[in-house]
């Protein structure tokens, strides 16, 4: 219960006090987001399996498809995640933040999650990407699934927290991406010693510690930083304010 001597703001004092400079990190997210979106997108816009930049099972017809639809449905997730996590914007256009977290889960992570798992299953990258996409996936629906449900129960905490994960699994493709790269130049000296001069063994192995570092570290900050956040019990008492 709001205390007394603590009178609840209106709504456009609240949001005249969130504004997007105090949140320093939502303009880096955004470019860093455009940046992997319009690097990633376009080749599979043609249609046209030959720009793929990843490699159909044999004789499998359905894969470049549901590749495309996978990929332009988390493109977008990723979007609309980004003003979901944008305080300014939640606090201002609290119907915008409603319309854009339907968006985001039912245009954006149910079908690419879904999807996620027929993908993650044919990767060719080895037995440790297949789990690890499989997973990813799983945890991916997990948590968005109770995040809507903690919403649709008023419960905004456990909602937060769990569309925070949620968010934090949206993002690990991005990151996963700069880890294999990291990974491919750590592992180059071992190309003869270690995987028989095989390029692509050492790829494949590069991949998997991507898909597996990125999204176990964004987890782990994310709550990090749900626990930095989290009200004391003085400011649970004052409802928070």
């Amino acid at each position: 219960m709001t205390s007394t001597l603590n009178p609840p703001r209106s709504p456009a004092a609240h949001s005249r006090r969130v504004v997007w400079w105090r949140r320093p990190w939502i303009a880096p997210l955004m470019t860093v987001v455009a940046a992997f979106l319009a690097f990633s997108v376009p080749p599979y816009l043609t249609f046209d399996p030959a720009n793929s930049r990843l490699e159909p099972p044999p004789g499998n017809s359905i894969y470049f498809p549901l590749l495309t639809a996978h990929v332009l449905f988390g493109t977008v997730a990723m979007t609309t995640a980004c003003f979901q996590v944008w305080p300014a914007f939640r606090a201002r256009y609290r119907r915008g933040h409603r319309i854009t977290g339907r968006i985001y889960v039912f245009a954006g992570v149910l079908p690419a999650g879904l999807l996620g798992f027929y993908i993650g299953w044919h990767t060719a990258a080895g037995p440790s990407v297949r789990v690890a996409n499989l997973a990813g996936s799983a945890l991916w629906l997990i948590f968005t699934y109770a995040g809507l449900r903690a919403a649709r129960q008023k419960r905004f905490d456990a909602h937060r927290r769990w569309m925070s994960r949620s968010f934090a699994l949206a993002m690990s493709i991005a990151l996963s991406r700069v880890f294999n790269i990291a990974a491919t130049i750590a592992l180059m000296p071992s190309l003869d010693s270690t995987f028989g001069g095989d390029e692509k063994m050492l790829h494949f192995a590069a991949t998997s510690i991507g898909v597996w570092l990125s999204p176990l570290l964004l987890l782990v900050f994310a709550d990090y930083l749900l626990e930095r956040r989290k009200p004391t019990p003085a400011r649970a008492d004052r409802g928070g304010k």
